[in-house]
Formats: structure tokens, sequence, C-alpha cells
């Protein structure tokens, strides 16, 4: 345990073993002590002998029953967990998934990632000198020095205190495998406790490459508590998704602002250069120049990027030299802004004011989400070194030049960073700024771009299409619909305001909101995941909790001047994400309520009551366990069914890439005769999904050829006693002949040289084998194999349901308001997941029938 703890870090997490912790009372690890010394681990070795890939669906039961643990005496042991043929597929590809940290140095390849870092990652926070001291003093007034002393101390300590302190250093550590958002922390929450509300993921999903186990720490009692207590408790399920949709709403929201405030800031220069500029004409520039934006969008998140990180370190050195200036030209007075102590003979002098002002200080950490967010580019260390060695000095710079101009000049508290630029340096300074802030709002919206991906590859958010601009980067994206939603947001919002003061307002409100939701996420991390020390949780989220509801408290007392329309603007976000996965959550159960029993199958027997005719079909549905109700709908209606047949369901789980080696998971459906497999197209949120129909299938059928293979190299290490208890023995089966030649059975291959028999085969003949097992099941294979390449040669048909959703008729207003029309509109409106592949419509199939809920 203390080499365990030794070894972790913040953030650092260690590989393990495959092995599970569980608390068991004393009587059950007694009973435990005694079957383990009989002959070896039965259950184990059961699971292995399994036909699938999945744990068995009376799983779920013992689950439940598991979490109703006696509150007595317990001890945590450690157990091997059960191996499935998962776990093989998982062993081999988890090496080659890792990456390699002794890497060499590159000086190029360094220089080139410092620089994308730069335009990337810290465009947005790079801006705040431009508007900060104006939004601050437009709420407190200078009076005197001290004045411009404590402001600046407030500045100062922010930018230690949330970017660097809390973001750079503590939440950069909480990526999900190099995936930051507030979605990225609830998706590793999700993998480490099932806090889901759809509760779709099976037990395999753990056992993935892309997932990290870590080695127990002395912190182990109470993570396991933290995580019986989320996953035992309903109401808590539900806080933790309504914080998150609540953290998003606010984040695309700031998405929205960043742009608006940026370019406003920037072309508002235009008045201290051209002094009788108007309003209007700042107004129109910033729309133009937003347009110029957005339409450009598309190329910009893959070939203007490289141009762009030259052009903010242009920025950053221009802040700091101008910094620098104003220093050496009104001295060194504003140094003495470090001391904490005229932070509180700021609020001495005017409390009331002082506070107000909160919500403009702020503005200096906006971008510090950003920095998070899309880290999905960069390794960490790159992106903490970059802060510490170049950002960060620059924008302390650039406040301290500010703070000793209006040290020496009181009066100018409006466009304090333009009318401290030296007049020989002004326009291309300017120029400069103007092009920062199109970075900046660039910055902004390609996390957006990574958030929303996120939360629709986690059913939070209704499925959009999303177009990848880069070959060889799958993180650079475009999403067309979102990109002209937040141009017009965006104008919608400059045109409203007319000035960054209200906008600013808003500003604050956003950021705020995403800030809270990340310490509250993180703390949970640390407890449940990190495993620190009780100490170190409570001084992090006491500090920056307290500091964000403060500044919060600010900020919501503009709420008035242009608040206002952020939190409407938020507040339609947040609805639509919460009927979403509200409607999704309901169909799911739906669907779960219909699924068809194995009793029923069973009773249909091997021809499942119709003719089976070769080929392949693909049905798909969302559920991952049981047979789908629609299936039973296709077998009462058509009169025929593919010989073989693959219960497909497209799922995405919380990682970032799934290995394609581990795309898909098999299971036998019922016994070998059937013919039926369930399988899971698994895709991490930076997959790409969009596959040519022919590339799935491929893909799909060398999936359960190696799936066959395995399964018929494990049964025959196996005697006769161990083999899969699912499977039923074989049945008399009647051979038809169609008039073309076809056979429709499923107990003899479709094979074209096969010579058919119209004879019944006696019961005797397939109840007791008469040769080596081993070369039974050899037999079996290369039969099972060549039915395949049989049916892949008669062509694949997708059988997809496309069911209507309503609300029943005793339920409440609300209820039908929301399923009847805002979620039925939603489905109408988004790309169904299997409409992604280029399904030909004479391979496609789709029934519709209407499921209340």
């Amino acid at each position: 345990m203390a080499s365990s703890a030794e070894s972790s870090a913040a953030g650092g997490m260690r590989k393990a073993p495959s092995l599970e912790w569980r608390w068991v009372s004393t009587e059950e690890e007694d009973d435990e002590d005694r079957a383990g010394a009989g002959a070896g681990t039965p259950a184990a070795v059961g699971a292995v002998g399994r036909g699938g890939s999945f744990e068995s669906e009376d799983d779920e039961d013992d689950d439940e029953e598991e979490e109703e643990k006696e509150k007595g005496r317990k001890r945590l042991i450690r157990t091997v967990p059960s191996v499935d043929w998962f776990d093989v597929e998982g062993n081999e590809v988890s090496v080659a998934q890792q990456l390699d940290d002794s890497e060499e140095f590159d000086f190029g390849r360094t220089m080139f990632l410092a620089l994308q870092t730069l335009a990337v990652v810290f465009g947005d926070i790079g801006i705040g000198p431009l508007y900060t001291f104006d939004v601050m003093f437009n709420k407190y007034p200078i009076v005197g020095e001290e004045d411009v002393l404590g402001a600046l101390s407030l500045v100062l300590y922010t930018l230690i205190l949330m970017p660097l302190v809390k973001y750079v250093l503590v939440v950069l550590w909480a990526n999900d495998d190099g995936e930051g958002g507030i979605f990225a922390l609830y998706s590793l929450i999700c993998r480490n406790a099932k806090v889901s509300l759809i509760p779709n993921q099976v037990q395999s999903e753990k056992r993935m490459s892309s997932f990290r186990l870590k080695l127990p720490t002395p912190e182990l009692e109470r993570s396991i508590k933290v995580k019986e207590k989320l996953e035992s408790s309903l109401l808590l399920k539900k806080l933790l998704l309504g914080l998150v949709l609540f953290g998003t709403s606010m984040f695309i929201s700031n998405g929205v602002i960043t742009p608006a405030m940026s370019v406003l800031s920037a072309v508002s220069g235009l008045k201290v250069g051209l002094p009788n500029t108007s309003q209007d004409v700042v107004v129109m520039i910033s729309v133009a120049l937003l347009i110029v934006l957005f339409s450009v969008q598309r190329y910009a998140t893959s070939k203007v990027g490289f141009a762009i990180g030259p052009s903010l370190l242009l920025w950053f050195c221009c802040l700091g030299g101008i910094g620098i200036y104003n220093l050496s030209l009104y001295g060194p007075t504003a140094f003495k802004a470090f001391n904490p102590l005229y932070i509180i003979y700021y609020f001495g002098r005017n409390p009331f004011q002082a506070w107000l002002s909160l919500g403009g200080c702020l503005l200096c950490a906006t971008g510090s989400e950003a920095i998070f967010s899309n880290l999905c580019y960069f390794p960490v260390r790159y992106v903490q070194y970059m802060f510490v060695l170049l950002v960060l000095p620059c924008l302390v710079l650039a406040y301290l030049g500010q703070a000793a101009f209006l040290i020496a000049n009181q009066k100018s508290s409006e466009q304090v960073f333009f009318s401290s630029i030296p007049s020989g340096v002004f326009w291309p300074v300017f120029l400069v700024a103007n092009l920062a802030a199109l970075i900046a709002s660039r910055t902004m919206t390609v996390a957006i771009f990574q958030c929303l991906k996120q939360s629709i590859a986690l059913g939070c958010f209704p499925r959009l299409k999303i177009v990848h601009t880069s070959r060889k980067f799958m993180a650079k994206i475009y999403i067309p619909v979102v990109n002209w939603f937040l141009m017009v947001s965006c104008l919608g919002f400059i045109i409203l305001f007319r000035n960054i003061y209200d906008v600013g307002n808003a500003y604050a409100i956003a950021e705020l909101g995403v800030m809270i939701m990340a310490t509250v996420y993180v703390t949970i991390i640390m407890l449940l995941i990190w495993e620190f020390n009780i100490t170190k949780v409570l001084s992090f989220v006491i500090t920056f909790l307290f500091l964000e509801l403060i500044f919060f408290s600010s900020a919501l007392s503009s709420v008035g001047d242009g608040g206002w329309a952020l939190l409407i603007f938020a507040s339609v976000l947040l609805m639509i994400m919460f009927i979403w996965n509200y409607g999704s959550k309901l169909k799911y159960d739906s669907e779960v309520k219909q699924k068809l029993s194995k009793d029923l199958m069973r009773k249909l027997g091997p021809n499942l009551g119709t003719i089976r005719a070769p080929g392949l079909g693909l049905v798909y549905s969302d559920i991952v366990k049981g047979v789908p109700a629609i299936f039973g709908h296709f077998l009462t209606s058509l009169p025929a069914i593919h010989s073989i047949i693959v219960f497909v369901c497209i799922r995405n789980v919380p990682v970032p890439v799934v290995p394609q080696s581990e795309r898909f998971l098999f299971q036998r459906v019922c016994s070998r005769g059937y013919h039926m497999f369930r399988c899971i197209a698994r895709y991490g949120y930076k997959d790409k999904k969009q596959e040519h129909h022919s590339v799935f299938e491929r893909l799909l059928i060398e999936g359960l050829e190696k799936f066959l293979q395995r399964e018929a190299v494990e049964l025959s290490l196996q005697s006769e006693d161990d083999v899969d208890s699912d499977e039923e023995p074989p049945t008399p089966v009647k051979i038809i002949q169609a008039p073309n030649g076809s056979l429709y059975s499923l107990d003899v291959p479709l094979l074209a040289d096969y010579a058919p028999s119209t004879e019944l085969i006696p019961e005797a003949s397939c109840s007791t084998p008469q040769h080596d097992p081993v070369l039974d099941y050899a037999q079996n294979l290369e039969l099972e194999l060549a039915f395949i390449k049989q049916s892949k040669r008669s062509g694949a048909v997708y059988l997809i349901d496309n069911p209507i959703i309503k609300a029943r008729k005793d339920s409440w207003f609300f209820k039908k308001l929301m399923i009847n029309y805002f979620f039925a509109f939603l489905r109408n409106n988004c790309r169904r997941a299997i409409m992604l592949m280029s399904i030909p419509h004479s391979n496609m199939m789709q029934v519709r029938m209407t499921s209340y809920v």
C-alpha cells in the first residue's frame, strides 16, 4: 500500500494488472477460502468457456444484490476478475497502444508544437488585457493611486490562482486520455462509477486498453465509499448529469460571447487612433469581421491554423513589450500590487463598488476553460511550459504596464490598452490586436466543436454532421450547423448591446458557470480516481469554490446590464440537452422492456418459425443485451429471414479512441444452430464514424471470424462438462430444399458443393458425439466459416428500427409536450448513427413502430 501511494502523482495514473477490489463480510471471506481450497477457480474457468465476449445478462441482478451489502464487519480484498473473450483481445493490443515516453527530443517538432499551442490553447486568455481594466473601472471609478494598485493586485492574484494553479497545475491532469473539457470530466467519472442514467455500458468496456487501471492507494477505502454512494443514489446521478448539462450550456454561451467581446474590444481601438469614429462604425466593422471569421472557419481549422501560431507569438511579445515600455516610462510603482494588502485597501475604500468590479476582474482569466478544452491537440507538459514561461509573464507585464499608465493618467479609464500604446507603433499594434481577437474567437469556436462532439457521443446532445478537416489529426473537426448558429448568435449579441461593458457582464457569468462545474467534477475525481488525501481535496474545493462563488455573485448583480440575455440563451441550450437526454433514456428503457426473451427464441427453433434465406441480416438497435422487439416484427412481417442474423448496436463509449482490433464485441444468441450473434460496434468520441458500408461489413465479418476461431480453440481445450451452460444440445432438424436449390436450415451450412438431403436427421445421430471433441470443434469451425463466406457473397441487408416515441395518454402535460413535440422534433431533424454510413437504399429496410413511454 505504501509503495502504491508513492507512485500516484497529481493526475498521473499508472496501469496495473486487471485486479478488482470489493468489500466482503467475514463470513463471505471464509466461504470463499473454503471454496478456493478445492480444485482451482471454477468461476474463472467457466467464464473462459463462455461463447461470447459479454458477461451474462444475469450479472446485472447480481451487481444490484452486491450493492446492498451489510454495514457490519467488512474487509477490502483483491479478487481476480472474470475472464472473457474480450480480455484476451484487450491483452494483445494493450501494450501496442501505449505511448513511448522515452521519445528523443526534436527541436523542430518542439517549436512547432509550441507555436501551435499558442494558437489553439492560449488565444482566448491572451486577449484579456484589451478589456479587463475597462470593465473593472466602469464599476469602480478611479479616485487615487491605491484604487489602481488594488485593482491590479486583484488581477494578478486572479491570474495566479485561476489559470495557473487551478487549471494549468491541477485540472489539466484530469484529462480523459488527452481529452479535456467538461464532458471529458463527466465521462471519466462515468467510466469509474456507474452513474450514467442510460445503463447501456457493458462490463467488458472497463477492460478496454484505452481504459486506465491504477494501483490501490491508502485512500482506496474512501474512493470505494464515494463510488458506492454515487452508484446507489439516483439523486446524485441526476445531479451529476444536470451539472454537466448546465456547464455545457454555459460553455457554449461562453463561446458565443468570446467572439463578440474580443472583436468588439479590438475594433474599439479605432476611437483612440481616430477620435471621431462613432460606435456605429465600430459595430459595423465588428460584424463584418465576424462574418468573415465564421465563413472561413472550416478552412481555419486545418490550414490557416499553421500560420496563426507566429501571429499570436507576436501578440504576446507586443503585450510584454508595451508593458515594459510603460513601466520604464511611468516608474515601477505598479510592482507594489504584488502585496495582497492592497486588495484589502481596495475593498476597504468602497466595499460595494469593489464587489461589483469583481466580475470585470475575472475577465483576465477568461479562456482558462479553453486551455483545458483544447488540450486534445497537445501534451499536458507543452501546455504547462508555454503558460509558465511565455503566456503568464507577458500577461503580467501587460497588466503592470497598464496600471503604471493609469497611475499617471487617472482620468483615462477607457480604452486603457490602446491609450497606453506608444504613438509610433499604434497602428501596427492595432492590426496585431485585431488579428489576436480573431484568433481568440477561433479558439473558443474550436473548443465548442470538441465539447459538442463529446456530448453527442455520450448521448447528451442531438446528433449533428461532423466534418473532419484533417487526415492526420482526428481532433480537427468542423460542425457546420453549430458554426452558423454561433455566428448568428454572436452578431445578435453585438447588435443588441453595442458596447463591451454589457457584453463583459454576460461574459463573466458564462465563464464562472463553467469554472464552478469544473471545480465540482475535479473534486469528485480527486476522491474517486486520484484518491487524494482528504486535506488536499478540502483545500482545493474550499479555496476555489469560495472564490468562484464570490465572483459569481458579483457577476449576477449585473444581470440587468446584459447578463439576462446570456442566461436566456443558456437556458434554451440546457432545455434542448435535457429534453434530448430525457427522451433518449425513455426510449432506451422502452426498448429494454419490450425485448424478446430467450425462451421465445428457443420455442421458435433454429428456423425461427420462418424460412432462412442465404444472406447476412444486420438488425440495428440501441440495446446491448437481449433480442430487440423489432426483430419479432420482422419475423411476423417478412416471408423469410436471413441465414445469419447479427444484432448490431453502435455504442459511443466514454473513451477518446477505441483501437480497431477492439472495435467489435460478439456473443452468440441462443445455441450454435441458430447462427445468430450480437455485436456491439464501439466508437470513442474521437473516432471517425463516417465509414463506408462495405468497409463496415468487411471489418464486422473479420471480427466475427476471429471470434469463432477463438471460441473453437477455447472450447477444444475444455471437457464436455466445461462447455457453456447456455449452449443447448443439438435438436433434430429437417432440411428443406427450395426449387432454386437453396437450403433452408442453419444446422447445415449453405455451401454450393454440399449434397442436400431430404431425410429427417435422426435425433440419436446428433445428440451424442461420435468423434473426438477436438475434431468436432475444428470441423464445426470450418463449416461455420464457409457458411459465413457464403452468406457474405449473398449480400447484406440492414434492418433498421426507426421508432416513433410518444408519451402515454395518462402522462402529465409537460411530459407529453416534451416527448410528443420537442423530442420528436429533435429526432426528426438530427442524424442517426447508422446514417453516418453510406448505405444504398436497396440494402436498407426501415420499420417504424410506435412506442408509448
